[in-house]
């Protein structure tokens, strides 16, 4: 549940505090291709020329943060030996934007709960051995936790069901946040009142409230760094997978060869749910389509 979005330049004005140097600066075309062919190739995202401007504006607080005064000086550095080991992980939370709210996509948890987890149901599944789910790009943590309330609910009408939830990010500092499970007030809105009840902490501050999921939730749900673009296989394959609004920023071979990489850690019979800007058109996997965004996988 997560807009890994390279094109939301809303931080262009993030200029104090840095020497003045620092902003006379311009990041040069030689630059510019190596950063971008090591976002691509790292992170699978798309970092054309017109990204060039928001590149040097999301850089600069890397470069005030290190003491570091051109953009050569810092992209010498990213790929040094030194750099390939402490900064890379830094890279990618400049880089990316995370945009993401609980119950995102509202088609998706109605065709979860009548159609998916009753036949899930109705195949055995989550009795025994809990059911697998993975919000793959989870972000900050609300799409999986979106996901254990969906799936308590389940629980309580469905005696015997048990679940597990895998999420995974590339961010190190997302997943903190994630793990935190603290959120501003104003992120409850979509979650219906009755789940509020149920699965939230609201903090005592007045001047600053704040949410926090409750811990039996949380137990449900555990967090795990992924880059997508490595050879990944998890220990065990999952009954439905989220992976939403991630595949957009990458380009077509990329998104081939990440929804194949899906197929192959779905079971037989399992679910992939896609963001609904997203298409598999033209694509040849073991998938069905259920619903507009929704796939079953059949080979």
């Amino acid at each position: 549940m997560i807009d890994r979005d390279p094109a939301h330049s809303d931080d262009s004005a993030e200029r104090s505090d840095g020497p003045v140097e620092l902003f006379r600066t311009t990041m040069g075309d030689k630059e510019f291709a190596r950063f971008s062919q090591l976002i691509h190739s790292e992170f699978g995202i798309k970092m054309p020329p017109s990204k060039k401007v928001l590149l040097q504006s999301r850089f600069q607080k890397r470069l005030r943060a290190l003491g570091m005064k051109s953009y050569k000086e810092y992209c010498d550095y990213v790929f040094s030996p030194e750099g390939r080991e402490a900064e890379r992980s830094q890279l990618i939370d400049v880089v990316t934007t995370n945009t993401t709210h609980f119950f995102r996509e509202p088609k998706h948890w109605d065709i979860m709960n009548r159609t998916v987890l009753p036949e899930l149901w109705h195949r055995g599944l989550g009795r025994g051995a809990p059911l697998r789910v993975w919000s793959a790009g989870c972000s900050s943590g609300e799409e999986p936790y979106t996901l254990a309330m969906v799936l308590s609910e389940f629980a309580a009408r469905s005696s015997g069901f048990d679940f597990t939830i895998l999420a995974t990010d590339i961010s190190n500092e997302i997943l903190q946040k994630a793990i935190r499970a603290v959120y501003g007030m104003d992120k409850a809105e979509e979650i219906p009142m009755e789940m509020k009840k149920k699965y939230l902490l609201k903090s005592k501050n007045r001047n600053n409230p704040l949410i926090k999921i409750d811990e039996p939730l949380r137990r449900k749900v555990s967090f795990q760094r992924l880059n997508f673009m490595g050879d990944f296989r998890l220990q065990n394959p999952q009954d439905i997978i989220f992976c939403r609004n991630v595949v957009i920023y990458f380009d077509r071979d990329t998104q081939v060869t990440l929804f194949n990489k899906f197929c192959n850690n779905l079971k037989h019979g399992g679910y992939l749910f896609i963001g609904h800007s997203e298409s598999l058109s033209g694509m040849t996997l073991p998938l069905r389509q259920v619903a507009p965004t929704v796939f079953q996988r059949i080979g």
